[in-house]
């Protein structure tokens, strides 16, 4: 593409157009193991913007290549076009016929976006992916996507009635269900659309044609089927067989992987809900052979989900802090867990239909063990499979679950003789490959554990893929099930439907396509499998030195690497969580977890500067990240972004100072000891409209007052109430962070007085801060000495009966999560973090072992509003604060699923962050917290969030510990 070009894109676009470095490296790569610089990228705003594109691209010769959330596992989006992201603009429901139970939606729309607008009219679209929540329908037309719900409720082609799109010479057209006069009106004309019409026809016609087709392709029972374009679906309308039904080109586009046009429209038909009771057996099996002689049988009881897990994905999920929680229905060491949902429109029918599963499971002697799951647990257990995909990722080191034979799909009863050869071939080559998802369908994910930075593993890499494709159709099955062909197997489609039926393929592109503007490389004239891999084989690893300990990663690098692409990061509020709530709020790619990793990866291995961590960049992409830490639980792969970006600013400040600014902020426990001497003059002289400008602080906000005394003095003074005293219930250390010593003080005294009563003796010790400012702001030699000091200080002091308890999380959790890697004594962290609790953790652990009671607070009736703090969200768990909240009987908490407030720390506080830390706040927290009542009382045990709130919403929320100590009689 000319610079000339470039100029005409970015000058005409009403949308964005990008160009740079960072954007071309952030689209070089989706979620499959390719990796092509395009030569730029662009956000059309709307219809004109893609017709500007669609002619620029014919007039000027490059490709165009579509993307949504960039989740295909295949190389879809990868190649070196122009990508056209179109998950910013094009996110609209156009229009709704609930009688006819239709929609027509832009290709942007996020899958579970639009099964919660139906939801209430009792309808839903059916295919349901494993990414369905930031996956979208243009995406899942592309790849004719199924998911666990096909046993049920067929595939995406099943369900698309219409599509819109732009032609390559950039017409409209609409393809749509046709009789036999109406295509034969259509193929007259001079329109590309009428051309196609008629390519179509006389491609198709001949009888020996038509009987190529049904001979190569996979056989029809295979619902789960994909292989190159969907002409054994055409050649069975009425235009060619007797009793057919209408022609609909519709069914051809989808699974064309925006090869033909670029859809700006679907119609979708819709199904009612399922019905409402539902089960989930989880069958354990001591072995993959074992689970699949079970799915024929399980198959036969109407299941609405058949889906399978092994040892390997379920192994991995042991080391994820979200998916941990979701193994609770494991029992024993599974060599594979098939899970079987059955529904029904009554509990009691649900439950007669499950006993009849079980037991004939039972006798034919199929599993060891058969929980049923119920309610929650079911969704619970459902996740923990749909993070199979994410969690892969966190196998350490550079050996990982290769994408290339996983969307294997054969016939239900050829399943477990294709899955016998298919083992013995693996072990041929000294391969235990990952087996997981849709048996019920026929297609499990099938994937070799290789070392893609390794020139023989490239080369078994096709070895294997290639023997794969020959055992697929030697079942007649199809090589690709719902994922598509990309790149790694588009080169394999003459193989799979024979040479001639590919020449019609190259036909078909051809009259769609002439100028070749439409994902170039896929399907047909592929790219090589094995080039434009991620990783250049046989590189010299780069040695990078780092300040924080990544060795849990073998290393920074390694870190960055293990995020596959999946895009987790890109799920939109209403999908709950809090990741990423920066990319939420600008809708920019940019802005993602995955962004971050991949620009890490990118630039950490150019070997072009002295330091590795000075790029431009990388300062650009970890801007508008808040260290949330959400990430680090909610990313399956559990790539912690806020550690990298810690690292990168520690880096990065050697060769570039940080400011007057930044630095204030790190070190702002120094100035809070002086301010508080003089506390109304310091916190006047803060909020003062010079000082903040100075400082770079947002006009708009006002900082949090320093107190008119500090926690450690109320503490003294009242000291005497320590001596002389029995304590039955045990001492505790208190962790005086910075923020309860200078701010909070009055949380601190609650905190005091609430354990004082029930009966503990609160200990405070002389120790430094909690580090945390220092940390965020890549101060990490300074935040080490406070680290090693606290390790020194505290190991003696603190074990299982006398626990370091904090007030606010992200000052405590630090002896959890960023001391691990910064201390000295490493041994001595670790055992000195299990010991270190937040107060609602210690509260909950203290009531459940009855050491306190419900009869020591108030019987009055209150009801509660929790927003958990993003750092408790990821390194402790909600349920703690529910729990301490629960204790006075009359006590009515709920959890608010808020995400992230915004604020972080000192994130929003400065100017040029206050409008995006506002824009987060108004995602979620700030509009439900204006519904509830004047008389709910809000609870949030994070300072920022609290300040936070009544920055947005005029709102007082109080530390749970507060609520607590007032609720005491």
């Amino acid at each position: 593409m000319t610079q000339e070009t470039l100029q005409i894109l970015s000058k005409n676009m009403r949308g964005e157009f990008h160009s740079d470095a960072l954007h071309k490296r952030l689209y070089a790569t989706d979620a499959s193991v390719y990796r092509k610089l395009p030569v730029g990228v662009a956000y059309p705003k709307d219809f004109q913007d893609l017709k500007l594109l669609i002619d620029t691209a014919r007039d000027t010769g490059f490709s165009l290549i579509p993307r949504a959330a960039g989740t295909s596992l295949s190389g879809q989006c990868v190649g070196d076009g122009l990508v056209v992201d179109i998950s910013k603009h094009f996110t609209h429901i156009l229009a709704f016929d609930e009688q006819k139970r239709t929609v027509t939606v832009q290709p942007g729309l996020i899958r579970d976006d639009l099964n919660r607008f139906l939801q209430p009219y009792g309808l839903f679209f059916g295919p349901n992916t494993s990414t369905s929540n930031r996956c979208t329908i243009g995406g899942m037309v592309g790849n004719n996507s199924s998911g666990s719900t096909s046993i049920q409720y067929g595939v995406t082609r099943d369900k698309v009635l219409a599509v819109k799109a732009l032609l390559s010479d950039s017409s409209e057209a609409l393809f749509t269900e046709v009789s036999k006069e109406d295509f034969m009106q259509k193929i007259t004309g001079n329109k590309l659309e009428n051309h196609l019409y008629k390519s179509l026809k006389d491609l198709l016609s001949e009888e020996s044609v038509q009987e190529g087709i049904r001979a190569q392709f996979p056989k029809p029972e295979i619902h789960r089927r994909n292989t190159g374009y969907a002409l054994d679906t055409l050649i069975d309308s009425n235009l060619f067989r007797e009793g057919g039904a209408d022609v609909n080109l519709a069914k051809l586009i989808c699974g064309s992987e925006g090869t033909l046009c670029f859809i700006t429209e679907v119609t979708l038909a819709l199904d009612p809900l399922p019905p409402p009771e539902n089960n989930l057996v989880a069958v354990h099996f001591h072995s993959i052979a074992e689970s699949l002689s079970a799915v024929s049988l399980a198959m036969e009881h109407n299941l609405y989900l058949c889906e399978l897990m092994d040892k390997a994905i379920l192994d991995c999920t042991k080391n994820n802090r979200q998916q941990q929680q979701n193994r609770f229905f494991i029992e024993g060491d599974p060599k594979a867990v098939l899970l079987l949902e059955l529904r029904a429109d009554s509990r009691a029918a649900t439950d007669l239909l499950t006993e009849q599963l079980v037991n004939e499971l039972q006798q034919q002697g199929h599993g060891y063990a058969y929980p049923v799951l119920k309610g929650s647990a079911v969704n619970h257990a459902i996740e923990l499979r749909k993070a199979g995909l994410g969690v892969l990722g966190n196998m350490i080191g550079d050996r990982k679950a290769v994408a290339c034979i996983e969307d294997t799909a054969v016939a239900l009863a050829d399943l477990p003789a294709y899955i016998a050869e298919f083992t013995a071939m693996m072990a041929s080559y000294d391969q235990s490959a990952v087996y997981y998802a849709h048996a019920g369908a026929g297609e499990l994910h099938l994937r070799p554990i290789l070392n893609l930075k390794k020139g023989d593993d490239v080369a078994l890499f096709r070895t294997i893929t290639t023997e794969v494709a020959k055992l697929v159709k030697k079942y007649k099955g199809s090589l690709s099930g719902e994922h598509g062909d990309g790149i790694v197997r588009s080169e394999f489609i003459p193989l799979m439907i024979g040479k001639e039926n590919y020449q019609l393929l190259k036909a078909v592109k051809k009259a769609f396509d002439p100028a070749g503007i439409f994902n170039q490389g896929k399907i047909t004239d592929p790219l090589p499998m094995d080039a434009h891999l991620r990783y250049q084989q046989d590189r010299i690893e780069p040695t990078i030195k780092t300040f924080q300990d990544f060795s849990d990663s073998l290393g920074i690098l390694r870190m960055a690497e293990k995020c596959n692409g999946s895009g987790d990061c890109r799920k939109p509020v209403a999908a709950g969580g809090a990741m990423c709530p920066s990319f939420r709020a600008t809708q920019q790619e940019k802005d993602t977890t995955r962004a971050r990793a991949n620009a890490f990866r990118e630039f950490l291995t150019e070997p072009v500067q002295a330091n590795r961590f000075d790029h431009e960049e990388l300062k650009a992409v970890f801007d508008l990240c808040i260290s949330c830490k959400a990430c680090a639980s909610e990313c399956p792969s559990n790539v912690d972004i806020a550690a990298l970006k810690a690292e990168f600013l520690y880096q990065y400040q050697q060769i570039h100072p940080p400011s007057f600014g930044k630095r204030l902020f790190a070190n702002h426990v120094r100035f809070d000891q002086i301010g508080s001497l003089f506390p109304r003059l310091s916190n006047w002289m803060l909020n003062s409209y010079p000082v903040k400008k100075i400082l770079g602080i947002a006009t708009e906000r006002n900082l949090p007052a320093l107190h008119k005394t500090s926690l450690r003095k109320w503490y003294r003074s009242h000291l005497h109430r320590n001596q002389g005293q029995s304590f039955k219930q045990g001492d505790v250390y208190l962790f005086c962070d910075e923020f309860s010593n200078y701010y909070e003080v009055d949380t601190g005294i609650d905190t005091v007085e609430l354990l004082t009563e029930l009966g503990y003796r609160v200990r405070i010790i002389e120790h430094g801060e909690s580090a945390r400012s220092l940390i965020s702001k890549g101060f990490l030699g300074t935040a080490k000495k406070i680290v090693d000091q606290h390790i020194d200080t505290f190991t003696s002091l603190i074990s299982e009966k006398t626990p370091l308890v904090g007030i606010e999380p992200s000052a405590i959790l630090g002896f959890r999560d960023e001391y691990l890697r910064l201390a000295e004594d490493k041994s001595a962290a670790k055992e000195l973090a299990k010991h270190s609790l937040t107060i609602e953790e210690f509260i909950s652990r203290e009531f459940k072992k009855g050491k306190i009671q419900p009869e020591a607070f108030s019987q009055e009736k209150r009801n509660l509003k929790i927003h958990v703090h993003c750092h408790q969200q990821s390194l402790s768990h909600s349920s703690h604060t529910f729990t301490m909240l629960n204790i006075p009987i009359n006590y009515q908490p709920t959890i608010m699923a808020t995400g992230c407030c915004g604020m972080a720390g000192s994130f929003g506080y400065e100017q040029e962050h206050y409008q995006l830390s506002m824009a987060i706040g108004e995602q979620s927290l700030f509009p439900k917290l204006r519904k509830t009542g004047s008389d709910v009382l809000i609870a949030a045990a994070g300072t920022s969030c609290r300040h936070q709130i009544s920055a947005g919403t005029t709102r007082t929320a109080r530390h749970p510990v507060s609520i607590l100590r007032e609720a005491l009689l």
